[in-house]
């Protein structure tokens, strides 16, 4: 039996090194890669905010886990697969076969944007609050680095990406970002607290909200009420 699974692990080994495998190989592994970090990073904060913030039974909490768990690893990993397979599908069909395009990573972007993250749920209509986080945390980091680059010399915006501008620019940019967030978000959680992110609406309920009320010692110090 032994030889038998050597034999076959040399075969599968000899197929994943043959260079006529590799577009499909990366594929694959895109998706698995997709799946696993997926898993990785919506578990833990999936629970920690149920299990502190969401009302319910424990088994109806563990099922909250893994939804959320399941629906951010499959989305991560279909995203990668539509990605990978259209940038393979350009760079051997495009305009000049055998080299990747320019644009051809915001094409692709585009397509599995739209197909994963840009529908509604069939049952409801609505947009799944995992999908929002996850396009939320992209577009922030989109957000920042189209700043960095708007000052960045040879690259930036005229007037603005100057090098001695640039760093001035640079140095008071980001305690003018933060003051505003933060302003920002506290003005819309107590004026329009329901148009936030519920898992930010929750936090913010809990860390302000929650320390305007208690009756006695217990949950002043250690619990809400």
């Amino acid at each position: 039996m032994s030889a038998a699974l050597e034999s076959l692990r040399a075969s599968v080994e000899r197929f994943i090194l043959d260079p006529k495998n590799h577009d499909l190989l990366v594929v694959l592994k895109a998706a698995r890669n997709g799946a696993v970090y997926g898993t990785k990073v919506r578990f833990p904060h999936a629970l920690v905010m149920i299990m502190l913030f969401r009302s319910g039974t424990i088994r109806e909490k563990l099922w909250l886990i893994f939804s959320a768990t399941r629906t951010h690893a499959r989305n991560l990993a279909k995203f990668a697969t539509i990605y990978k397979a259209t940038c393979m599908l350009l760079k051997n069909y495009g305009s000049t076969p055998g080299k990747c395009g320019p644009y051809d990573s915001f094409i692709a972007g585009l397509l599995g944007g739209y197909v994963v993250f840009g529908q509604r749920s069939k049952c409801s209509g609505k947009i799944s609050s995992v999908n929002q986080q996850i396009v939320i945390y992209v577009f922030a980091r989109v957000a920042l680095a189209l700043a960095r680059l708007a000052v960045k010399p040879g690259y930036g915006l005229p007037g603005v990406s100057e090098p001695g501008r640039s760093a001035t620019i640079s140095y008071y940019a980001w305690p003018i970002f933060a003051s505003l967030s933060w302003a920002s978000v506290m003005h819309l959680y107590e004026w329009h607290g329901s148009d936030l992110q519920p898992s930010l609406r929750s936090s913010m309920t809990y860390i302000y909200s929650n320390a305007e009320k208690w009756d006695g010692l217990r949950n002043f110090m250690w619990h809400n009420t």
